[in-house]
């Protein structure tokens, strides 16, 4: 493909992506950010955390993402009773007629394209375990043998940042699977009065699908041919290794607060994801500001602060920052 293709194809698919944002904001009502972290974390291939209270609309925004998207949806509510076959399946002992018995395998809700892990951190780590083949791999093993899921295959899972009784965090290895982690803040008061007077009448508003079935497979192979300069690369990754304690990149701050740092994993998301930021914004190509517009959601569950910084009530978003706000004025005198 040329680049003088690739102009119109990138064109015609942002003006898709402005009828998909149209479509989930009659149904999920203000949020413009939760939305468009959201699309991205879609439009990379990847997996998103959404971190917020309850009735905020975290089901309601993968719901209407299936919908729009055009995706097979389906849902989870992990609880600590839940077990890995709830979620993959499993193989039962039938007998026909002629009195042969054989194995028929069943297949778990996560043989769809857009699963929602709802409280996924009320499972315990076993369950929780069951996810980790199917979100990096998009394929699960049962019985031995290798079951491939949906194309495309994307976990949006919700969890309760305050409520912590009877819950399991998820292990490092999970949470670096995550694309993006989304916090899903109260609505300001503008946006929560239209919330009110759309959904406590007669009819609620719906949403329509927008892309179909298998279009966002070929908007996920046109995200990757995007242009991406030697700037934004370069800030890439002097952001990801200055968050990295014991580096050389590092400054003191990161040495002295931060316990472990991102992986080459979170480069890999970032590069995809300031590409998604730039696409849905409307630009050719991603810049210094989409890179630290998204260094907190792309970084912030990849780290984790030292007992001593938590001690001081300090916060990984604000440290992640500063380093991005470090890097970028670095890059710009530069």
């Amino acid at each position: 493909m040329t680049e003088a293709d690739l102009v119109p194809r990138i064109e015609a698919l942002e003006a898709r992506l402005a009828q998909a944002r149209e479509q989930i904001a009659r149904v999920f009502i203000g949020q413009d950010r939760v939305v468009d972290l959201a699309l991205t974390a879609l439009l990379c291939g990847g997996h998103a955390l959404l971190v917020g209270l309850p009735g905020l609309g975290k089901t309601r925004l993968v719901h209407t993402l299936g919908t729009v998207m055009g995706l097979d949806a389906a849902r989870i509510q992990f609880t600590p009773d839940l077990m890995p076959a709830d979620i993959l399946g499993s193989e039962v002992l039938e007998t026909a007629a002629d009195g042969t018995r054989s194995f028929r395998f069943i297949e778990g809700p996560v043989f769809c394209q857009l699963l929602m892990a709802d409280e996924i951190n009320r499972a315990s780590p076993r369950t929780q375990s069951a996810l980790l083949q199917a979100m990096q791999e998009q394929e699960v093993t049962v019985a031995g043998v290798h079951r491939p899921l949906g194309r495309p295959f994307h976990v949006l899972a919700t969890q309760n940042p305050i409520e912590q009784e009877g819950t399991y965090p998820l292990p490092e290895a999970q949470l670096d699977r995550f694309l993006v982690q989304i916090d899903v803040p109260y609505p300001p008061r503008s946006t929560e009065r239209a919330i009110l007077l759309a959904t406590t009448g007669a009819e609620e508003a719906r949403a329509a699908p927008v892309f179909a079935r298998g279009e966002l497979l070929e908007a996920q192979r046109l995200l990757r041919r995007m242009p991406v300069g030697d700037s934004v690369v370069e800030m890439i990754l002097d952001l990801v290794r200055g968050c990295r304690p014991g580096g050389p990149e590092a400054g003191a701050e990161i040495n002295a607060h931060v316990a472990w740092g991102p992986g080459p994993r979170a480069a890999q998301a970032l590069m995809l994801a300031v590409r998604a930021e730039a696409l849905i914004g409307g630009r050719l190509a991603p810049s210094a500001e989409d890179v630290r517009r998204l260094a907190v959601p792309v970084l912030q569950h990849r780290m984790a602060l030292s007992f001593a910084a938590r001690a001081e009530g300090l916060s990984l978003a604000a440290l992640i920052g500063r380093v991005a706000d470090h890097v970028t004025r670095v890059e710009a005198a530069a």
